[in-house]
């Protein structure tokens, strides 16, 4: 990690992020996330990194984008930690795998398929990707306690939306096909591209990282012929987060 005064591409210095970080990929999510928080305000936005802040529980918190995939996901956490966050949660999409996961429901990550390229810069791939179980417990008490349906499990991380959505025309397309069948098999949730850079780097940080994803939709179900609702809507993974935040400041106050 390498700690100067002004981050080089979130471009954030010590104290403007608060100890707890809400990650959603798209900048354009900040303010809408931040509203949750009290007294929300906007600290500043370089490339892909939009961040806003405000406070929880008193607490000051923040939320900052990371734009698409592990590369940038793995700066923004690499820099964020740099300036004193210790706690991430992702707030993000993905696209259903297992029969039983449907558009609109919300999957927390307990760990991640490796199937990217930024955590191997990070950790051989027998390391495993895993979520904090702290963070995760919040998350699921979060969920439960807004009365929606979730799921809780391994989900797939990878760095090509297309190589996953039309996989028969790339030149490697056995292979992939080859590995989606066996994630399948192995009652892998969901499918997304920075689950499993961020739980890596966070180990190798040592800060704490979970993930609240909003299910859009489930290919294989539609390919199934089976109801597939598309929903767009990514507000309960937020609620979800932000309550979990509320918790884990507490709890971590209670130690």
């Amino acid at each position: 990690m390498i700690v100067k005064d002004k981050q080089m591409h979130i471009a954030l210095t010590q104290g403007q992020a608060g100890g707890y970080c809400l990650l959603p990929g798209d900048p354009g999510r900040c303010e809408a996330i931040a509203r949750h928080f009290d007294e929300p305000y906007h600290v500043g936005q370089n490339r892909e990194f939009n961040t806003w802040a405000g406070t929880l529980q008193g607490e000051k918190v923040s939320v900052c984008s990371t734009g698409i995939g592990g590369p940038s996901a793995a700066i923004a956490m690499e820099e964020l930690a740099a300036v004193g966050v210790h706690t991430f949660i992702r707030i993000g999409t993905c696209g259903g795998i297992r029969m039983d996961v449907k558009g609109g429901d919300v999957v927390l990550a307990s760990g991640c398929v490796r199937q990217e390229g930024t955590s191997l810069h990070y950790m051989p791939i027998e390391f495993p990707a895993v979520a904090d179980f702290d963070v995760t417990s919040a998350l699921a008490e979060a969920a439960c306690s807004l009365d929606l349906r979730y799921h809780i499990g391994v989900v797939q991380s990878k760095d090509s939306f297309y190589g996953q959505h039309e996989p028969k025309r790339m030149p490697v397309a056995d292979e992939l096909s080859y590995k989606w069948r066996a994630w399948k098999k192995g009652g892998v949730l969901a499918s997304e591209m920075e689950g499993a850079a961020l739980f890596t780097v966070a180990a190798v940080l040592g800060v704490r990282a979970g993930m609240a994803l909003h299910v859009i939709w489930n290919q294989e179900r539609r390919d199934a012929g089976l109801e597939n609702p598309e929903v767009f809507d990514t507000g309960n993974a937020i609620r979800v987060a932000v309550e979990a935040l509320r918790r884990l400041i507490e709890a971590d106050r209670r130690k």
